[in-house]
């Protein structure tokens, strides 16, 4: 596949997620829970998948191994689900997603152990202008944080770490099953640990005819199904490390949207902290495919200069 129709990919899969914060907030306000708002989104995404993949005939005999390394990985987009979407319901949603968006850092660094290499250059300068304009954007400066409960900030930074692990594994496990098959079974896995957590009541008790049933679907197919094909056909291609910094599009995304559609004030401090956030983006796309390719930033350096 084409290198720059995998960023391309990410960055779609990653602004999707950008997506989720303002329709999370708009079912709460509806009256709707985390458990109802995890469980149908999930139910939804699982099921989706399912048809696609038997309707386009995509079904495929997998080891037993993959299988279960697949299912595991897409329970951190669950429990990613539970940790950020209770965050939601504790903390202002700007304050959410800086603590969500801890994964740039988080992702890199497990990277960088695993394959006991620090990262290169470009990624550090990345790693900063993503630091600062998510300080900037997420209204950092101006916020109290003493005001908010600690088990919100805890959940935030959960819900980091369970992300950071799903794109990491969506770069290295079972790479030679068809991006449709991993889809599904990263999102039966999801539907499972939340059902562990939040039983399926919204199943029995009336809440999808009272319209839960809509937030699901939209919740399912830009939170699910949408995202986890568009990852799982990128992010092998250009790394884990990459594709985790190219993922916080989500930021800006989530910001534009607060704006538009739930006509949240946003400051030029914050609208600064979105350009500088792509100016990070920028920065990593532009060099990443040296990275790719084996050679690193100090290594062509000295190329130069030869």
């Amino acid at each position: 596949m084409n290198y720059w129709k995998s960023i391309v990919f990410v960055l779609g899969g990653a602004s999707c997620y950008g997506i989720l914060s303002t329709m999370v907030k708009t079912a709460y306000s509806q009256g709707f829970s985390p458990a109802d708002v995890t469980g149908s989104q999930m139910f939804f995404g699982a099921l989706i998948l399912t048809l696609l993949v038997l309707i386009t005939g995509r079904m495929e005999k997998i080891s037993w191994k993959s299988g279960n390394c697949l299912t595991i990985a897409g329970m951190f987009v669950g429990l990613t689900g539970i940790f950020y979407y209770s965050a939601l319901q504790l903390l202002p949603a700007s304050i959410a997603v800086v603590l969500l968006f801890q994964f740039t850092w988080m992702g890199v660094l497990m990277e960088a152990i695993i394959e006991k290499r620090w990262p290169s250059r470009p990624k550090q300068w990345a790693l900063v202008f993503i630091s600062l304009g998510t300080v900037l954007a997420g209204n950092v400066l101006q916020a109290e944080f003493r005001l908010y409960p600690w088990q919100g900030m805890v959940l935030g930074l959960l819900a980091a770490f369970c992300y950071a692990v799903f794109i990491l594994a969506s770069g290295r496990l079972a790479t030679e099953v068809s991006s449709w098959m991993r889809s599904l079974l990263m999102g039966v896995g999801s539907m499972l640990i939340v059902f562990m957590v939040f039983p399926p009541q919204f199943l029995v008790d009336g809440s999808l005819i009272e319209g839960l049933w809509l937030w699901g679907l939209l919740l399912a197919f830009f939170g699910i199904v949408l995202p986890n094909l568009l990852f799982t056909y990128g992010v092998p291609q250009i790394g884990s490390g990459v594709a985790t910094i190219l993922s916080s599009i989500e930021l800006p995304m989530a910001v534009f949207l607060s704006y538009l559609v739930l006509q949240e004030n946003v400051t030029l401090w914050q609208w600064l902290g979105v350009v500088v956030i792509l100016m990070g983006i920028v920065i990593v796309e532009h060099f990443s495919k040296i990275e790719i390719t084996g050679n690193e930033w100090d290594t062509s350096k000295k190329a130069k200069k030869r």
